[in-house]
Formats: C-alpha cells, structure tokens, sequence
C-alpha cells in the first residue's frame, strides 16, 4: 500500500500560520500589483513544503480474518422428534462451507441447560465473542429449536452493548411449524401449609393445539395415594384448595392426560411439595404428686412460643379426707369432662408427669385416651415411684398402648445413663452430645438418682434407646395403632438441666421424644428417601434394623429398578441408581417400608415449554439483519459474504459481513522534497525577483 503523509519540521499550528501570512503577502502584492510578486511566491512555497516535510509511504498489510460464531443447542429439548438429527446435519454442511472461506475464523461453541435452569445460548455466544474486537465480528448462527431462555429484546441487547448485535444473528429452527404441546403449570403455591387445613394452589392447563377454554382433566396425586381429578379450561388459571395431612413434605402430582401427537409428554407431570407444619401445637401436661422435676417440664414447654400449654397439677385426690372445710378447696373444679372427652382430640400431645390412678379420672376417660392413641395421637409417661405401685396407670385402661409393665421394684442407686444398641441407631437418641465422649467411649452425662423396673410387654413394638440401672430400660419408645406413646422410667432426668456432676442432653432429648412423639419426618425411624445427585438417584434408607435390604424404585415412567444401599452410618444405608433422572413421583419400597420421593423442579423451564419457535430469537435476527430458517425445509442454508448495511439474508442463504479488516506489519518512507532542488527552487524565485523588479 502507497500513499502520501506529512512529518512537519515544525510544529503544524505554526506552519499552518506561517501559510497564511505567506498566502495573505502575495495577495496584497498581487491586489496592489507589485512587481515580481509570482516570483516571490516561489522560494515562499519551496520554503513552506520543506517545513512540512511531505513523505511517501509504502505500508506492508497483512489480511485479518473474520469470526463467525456457530452456537449449538445441546439443551435435552433438542432430543425431541428430529431435532437432534437435524443439528447434527446442518452442523456438518456449516462446517463445511464456512471452513472453504479462507478470510473467515469459525468458532463452535456448545451449550445445554444453564445452572440458572433453562437454555441459555446468548450467555455462551458472549463468552465466544469475548476476545474478539467489533470489527472483526462476521455474525452468528444459533442452532436451536428457538426455546431460549436467556434472549432478550433487541432494544435491551443494545442498551447492554451485547457484541452479538453489531453483526448478522442467524436462526437455524430444528423443530417443525406445525408441533403442539399439552402441558400443566403451577403458577403459585405456598411453601408451608398448616397440618388439617388446605393450602390455596394456582394452576394452568396448556394445550397449544386446543382452543381457549377447553376442558381437560387434570389428575392431583398425592404422595399418600389419595387422588382429585378435576377438569381444567385451557389457558385459564384455576385455584384448588389441597389439604395439609401430615407434618413435612407433603408431595403433590400433578397431571393430565397426553395428546396424541404431541411433542413431549414430559411437561404433562408437574410437582408441588407443601411441607406442613402445626399452628402451635396444644400439649396437655397432667402433673399428679409434686416434685422438683414438675417445674422442668413446664419450662421446657413454656419456653416454645409454637407451644399453647395447658398444665394442671393434681395437689388433692378424692380418696384424701383430711377434714378441711369445703371453702378453703379450690373454687375450679377439675375440668374432666372437657380434657378428656370433648378437647381430647385437639391436643397433639398429652404427657403424664408422676400421674397415678387414685380415683381422680374416671377409667372411661382414659379409655378415651388410649382410643386417641389408637387413633394417631401421642402420650408421654414421665413416672417415679408411683408407678410401682397398685395406683399405677398401667392398671388402667392405658395398659393396652403402655410398652413396659412395672415389676414394682425401685432402684434408688445413682446410676449413668447409656444409649442402648437400638437406640445408637435409633434418631431421637442417636449422636446425641456427649454419648461416647468419656474414657473407653463412655457417656459424659451426669448421674440421675432413681429409676423404675420394668419388663417388656410381649406383644408390643417397644424400643428401649436408653439404658440406666443394670442395662434395664430407661426410655422406652413404642408404637401403638396410629399413635405412639413414650415411658421415660425416671422422675430425675431434671438433674441434666441444673448440671449436676456434669449435667446432660436434657432439653435436646425431651425436644426429640416430644417431636417423634408428633411423627416430625427427620425423626422416622424407619424411612425411605431419595434425591438426585450427580446425575444419579441417591436412595436413603433409615431403619432399627442392622442388615441390608434392597429397595425397589418405580419411576414415573413405570420403570422398576433395584438397588441395595450399603451402610453409611448407624441406621442409615444409602445406595444409587445411576442414569436415571425423570422428573415425577418415585415410589420406594423395602417390603415393609414404602416412601415417595419428588424429583424435579416444579416448573422446569428446560422441559416446560417445549414447542419449537422463532418468537424469541427472531426478533433479535431481524434487528441485526439476519434470518430465520427452519431447518424442516432444507438441510442447511448457503453461505455468503456481504457488506457492511446490505442485506444479510435470503430465502435460501445467510449472509456473513466481510469486514476487510488488516493489521500493518511494515512500512518505509521516502522524502518528496529534496533539499538540493528546494534550495535551487529558492535562489532561482529570488533572483528573478530581484530582477523583475530591477526593471
């Protein structure tokens, strides 16, 4: 390349001032017609191009290429019908075409779901273009089915200086105009609900192909078994009221039925967990003859604001006559009646502090509470020496949900408490602090001071998960109908909370009993859980039981898969099924215990909206000057080169800007003023001047 520069002698502002006084002398001699004025304009001007210094210049250029960005959809929508088949189609013919272009750089980039959920192929298109400078750019190519989560509108992509735009965007479609798409939505549902109440859940039923207000069948499954069918208009939001059984995750599907014909049926299924939670949960604490311990369990109680305590504390029984005159009783009678027949069943836990049977309440009262029991409810048992005796509540009609009978033998001794070998493995017991920190793996507990015999009953599930007084019993667990029931064998366990010889676990433990008591998920001893992890579905197995038992997994699909998970902690075994990661409702069974497990996101957008299209992306193609083609009509579209503001499209071709950029490696330089020729130029324009003149 050759061209013409300037390198002035001086500094340019001054030459440009010396011109004009030189220019503005010549034209004053010239307007009052001097003579030889012509003739001093030449030394002035061989003067002035010496002082500028004009140079010829010869530069070594050296092409750059272009770049061209080709972004591929990996998301797994890309699996759909033909679509993948497709992308791998129009790939190779791209590759192939813009490879024989020897100004032009390609770069393939590949992108699936983002960690943000969804298709995100602009994020992977600005990473692509992070090196390359504005006006290198030749445009890029997005081969997608046109579900792209992160496209934005052009105006927006301007305003964020986003390098695609200043280039051709290209659209290649690999699904079909005319799919369609049947699908359910939740649009709105609450994280927690309240146990017996209903939670106010908003959904949509979709169908691309089904007129507004259609009605289809949507089919709500929850993780119990119990199912609600209700018919649902197309694109109109519905709210259903879903009841609130159970304490934790309550796990909700649902569905409707596939179309025939449609793209996916992986959208049909949607899942919704509500984890249920009590609205303040009623305990009644029923203490009989008073002791120091009384005081402990109320303000364990009272010290939950979610806790409404109703505490009554029995100073009098009727078979005590001591001659006191009826006006110094108490004026409230013993509200019997009300506690144990008509607010029996609003108590979510009732707990027996040193209660016995003196003729106070009625034996048709506690049968009422053993029913209640039966029925679903809890009831704690903190005895002392009183349940040794004849007056003991297991000659009651509690005796049918009691786990242990009293011999009638105390032990008075101090003595350590211990975890049992159920109760190592056992969660209201197990890693509780200082169970194993003491010398040889001993408990680091304080000594409690009594403890009551007892003998296990034959025909009751009990868990003994601590031991006190010669390996005997101390916390007994046990499961009665649909209830449960807990005997803590010591009226002394007070002592952890005032630190005596070193104190305990008190307030942890009893917050367990109570929790497991009241059926809290974490606290299940035998359970079944999944999750996805890794790709993989991770299956949790908790039980009492120390040998391996394989799980059998039923997948949304129907599939059956078999998995033996291996021990991992005590009463924890934990196994995994690789390659699967349907999202759905997954049934867990061991053979005796059955878990659901929710796996997916609610609304995952990747698998929501499915149907291919250019609604998203086309609006930026066609502010950049690019196209749209659908890969169904052709197996990929001609490649052109283009310039800069004409059009970068057709019917069967895209177009690439030819930006005809270069980088100078070399350059020499010749001066045009010679200084032996400058100076002739001067003296000759001086002499005839002079001699001008002389005539």
């Amino acid at each position: 390349m050759t061209g013409i520069t300037f390198a002035p002698i001086i500094p340019g502002a001054f030459l440009i001032i010396l011109a004009l006084i030189a220019v503005a002398l010549i034209a004053y001699g010239i307007w009052y017609r001097a003579r030889g004025v012509l003739l001093r304009a030449v030394p002035v001007a061989a003067l002035l191009s010496v002082l500028a210094n004009p140079q010829l210049i010869h530069e070594n250029r050296t092409s750059l290429k272009d770049v061209a960005v080709i972004v591929v959809d990996d998301s797994p929508s890309q699996n759909l019908g033909k679509r993948r088949e497709r992308t791998n189609t129009a790939l190779a013919k791209l590759t192939s075409d813009l490879g024989a272009i020897d100004d032009l750089e390609v770069r393939t980039v590949h992108a699936g779901s983002s960690t943000q959920g969804g298709t995100h192929l602009f994020e992977a298109l600005g990473n692509a273009l992070s090196d390359v400078p504005q006006q290198r750019l030749a445009g890029s190519i997005l081969l997608s089915d046109g579900e792209v989560h992160d496209a934005v509108a052009p105006d927006r992509a301007k305003q964020n200086h986003a390098a695609y735009m200043n280039a051709p965007v290209h659209l290649l479609v690999t699904g079909e105009r005319r799919e369609f798409d049947r699908r359910v939505r939740i649009e709105n549902a609450p994280e927690f609900g309240i146990v017996g109440q209903t939670a106010i859940v908003r959904m949509r039923a979709e169908d691309t192909s089904a007129a507004a207000g259609t009605l289809i069948p949507v089919v709500i499954k929850r993780s119990g078994g119990k199912t609600l069918q209700i018919d649902m208009p197309v694109g109109k939001s519905t709210e259903v009221p879903l009841e609130i059984d159970n304490n934790g995750a309550n796990i909700f599907e649902l569905s409707v039925t596939p179309a025939q014909g449609e793209i996916s049926t992986t959208n049909n299924k949607a899942l919704l967990t509500v984890n249920g939670i009590r609205d303040r949960l009623r305990v009644l604490l029923i203490s009989g003859q008073p002791h120091v311990g009384e005081r402990a369990w109320r303000n364990l109680l009272k010290s939950d604001p979610n806790v409404d305590l109703v505490h009554f504390t029995i100073l009098r029984p009727l078979n005590k006559d001591d001659g006191t005159p009826v006006t110094e009783l108490a004026l409230i009678a013993f509200p019997m009646r009300e506690l144990f027949e008509e607010q029996l069943k609003k108590f979510d836990l009732i707990i027996f502090d040193r209660y016995s049977q003196k003729g106070l309440v009625p034996l048709q009262y506690m049968n009422n509470v053993a029913q209640y029991v039966r029925q679903g409810g809890a009831v704690m048992l903190a005895v002392g020496p009183e349940y040794a005796d004849s007056f003991a509540l297991f000659g009651s009609p509690l005796q049918s949900i009691l786990p242990a009978e009293p011999t009638g033998r105390i032990y008075n001794g101090t003595f350590r408490p211990h975890i049992s070998d159920i109760g190592q493995r056992h969660p209201v017991t197990s890693g509780l602090e200082g169970a194993v920190n003491g010398p040889g793996g001993e408990p680091t507990w304080g000594r409690l001071m009594r403890q009551i015999q007892v003998r296990a009953r034959s025909d009751a599930t009990s868990e003994p998960v601590l031991s006190g007084q010669e390996k005997e019993p101390l916390l007994v667990l046990n499961h009665a109908g649909q209830g449960r029931v807990a005997l803590l064998l010591s009226d002394t366990i007070w002592l952890w909370g005032k630190g005596f010889d070193g104190g305990g676990p008190q307030t942890e433990l009893l917050r367990r009993v109570a929790h497991w008591l009241m059926k809290e998920p974490e606290l299940e001893e035998e359970a079944i859980t999944a999750q996805m992890r890794d790709g993989g579905l991770v299956v949790t197995r908790h039980s009492l039981a120390p040998t391996e038992q394989p799980v059998t997994v039923t997948a949304p699909n129907g599939s059956v898969h078999t998995v033996t998970p291996k021990a991992t902690a005590a009463g924890a075994f934990e196994g995994r099924i690789d390659d699967i990661n349907d999202p759905g409702l997954y049934t867990l069974t061991d053979g005796k215990i059955t878990g659901v497990a929710a796996v997916g996101a609610a609304n995952p957008l990747e698998t929501y909206d499915v149907v291919a299209t250019e609604d998203k992306v086309g609006p930026i193609a066609a502010a950049t000057g690019g196209g749209t083609y659908w890969l169904e009509d052709m197996d990929a579209p001609a490649i052109r080169r283009t310039e800069a503001g004409r059009v970068a499209h057709g019917t069967t071709w895209l177009g690439l800007k030819a930006n005809k950029q270069y980088a100078v490696t070399g350059a020499t330089q010749v001066p045009l003023t010679p200084v032996a020729l400058v100076l002739l130029a001067i003296m000759a324009g001086a002499m005839l001047a002079w001699w001008r003149e002389g005539k």
